[in-house]
């Protein structure tokens, strides 16, 4: 079987058992919490194509995901935009944002494009904390970006109106959805001949860009696509909570996002789903030791770093090469 018919077989396989979720397991606590792991997901499946793929060291990936929450808040606070199309609208304000940091970053490599990006994130969260300038009335004073309270009343996508008492299951679906279209993306670059290019770069510029393979363009192309589907999670992400505020630019979700790619596979299709399967599992596990959740998670890491260094994809890859 080559790669790709596997790749879409396993898909499907994934895509049927998540549609029966809800009415395998209707609770609505199962059902919220999965719809945050597709949202999660999301994110780390696009992270995966600029960090294991195109062998960028970028932090930004939480900015980018702010950056479309806020969009989309801040289009259907101010401008009262329908949240749809506010949603759709931040994944291009996103892109924006995506490609003048791939920009910034061209000139750099490996630690330095990592410490860039993470500056970036850190500038901007600062720039919202500290603006308490009186920018609107609506509510009270708020600043424009809404400080440190965030923005909320901004609409939803409607959902909430149709079903009263079933939203969370049509939020689910559409998650669910939006997911299998950033997971089929992931798929066409990795196994194309785009995913080639980014390889080369990875792995030998010199050679790669002696033969022809621009930097710039690749670069800022994988940029661009990640950051459209990261900003489209960000959106729906502020409409499923109803609220955004800097609290989505958190170094510890920052952590626990890129913890995800690491013990799922990185580099791989379907190793950032596992990690992230894995790690928010473990999470929700240790959520009564709050004490020790951090401490706990944080061994886990470990021990897959040490243990295998090439994730649960690599160690599943092994596994299935033993046997035969």
């Amino acid at each position: 079987m080559t790669s790709i018919r596997r790749d879409v077989l396993i898909g499907l396989v994934c895509l049927a058992l998540a549609i029966a979720l809800p009415v395998a397991m209707p609770g609505r606590y199962v059902i919220t919490q999965s719809t945050l792991f597709f949202i999660w997901a999301i994110v780390v499946v696009q992270w995966n194509l600029v960090l294991g793929i195109g062998g960028i060291f970028s932090l930004a990936q939480m900015a980018l995901f702010a950056t479309g929450a806020y969009a989309a808040a801040m289009l259907g606070f101010y401008w009262k935009v329908p949240m749809l199309a506010a949603i759709l609208m931040a994944g291009v304000i996103t892109v924006a944002v995506g490609m003048l940091i791939g920009l910034a970053c061209l000139r750099l490599r490996g630690p330095y494009v990592a410490l860039l990006t993470l500056a970036i994130a850190q500038v901007m969260y600062l720039l919202i904390v500290n603006d308490t300038d009186c920018f609107t009335t609506a509510g009270g004073c708020m600043p424009l970006f809404g400080g440190v309270r965030g923005i909320g009343q901004f609409g939803d996508i409607g959902l909430r109106a149709l079903f009263p008492s079933k939203w969370y299951i049509a939020h689910y679906y559409v998650g669910l959805a939006l997911l299998a279209v950033a997971v089929t993306i992931s798929i066409v670059v990795i196994r194309g001949p785009l995913g080639l290019a980014f390889r080369a770069l990875r792995d030998n510029p010199g050679y790669a860009m002696s033969r022809g393979i621009s930097r710039f363009k690749y670069q800022l192309w994988i940029f661009a696509v990640s950051a459209f589907f990261t900003g489209i999670a960000g959106g729906f992400y502020a409409v499923h909570f109803r609220v955004v505020g800097p609290t989505v630019f958190s170094f510890s979700t920052l952590l626990f996002l890129i913890a995800m790619i690491v013990v799922g596979g990185l580099g791989s299709i379907w190793g950032p789903l596992l990690g992230a399967a894995v790690l928010m599992l473990a999470d929700e596990g240790m959520r009564e030791l709050s004490d020790y959740r951090n401490i706990g998670l944080g061994l886990l890491l470990a021990v897959f770093v040490i243990a295998w260094p090439n994730g649960l994809n690599g160690w599943l890859q092994r596994s299935r090469a033993s046997r035969n």
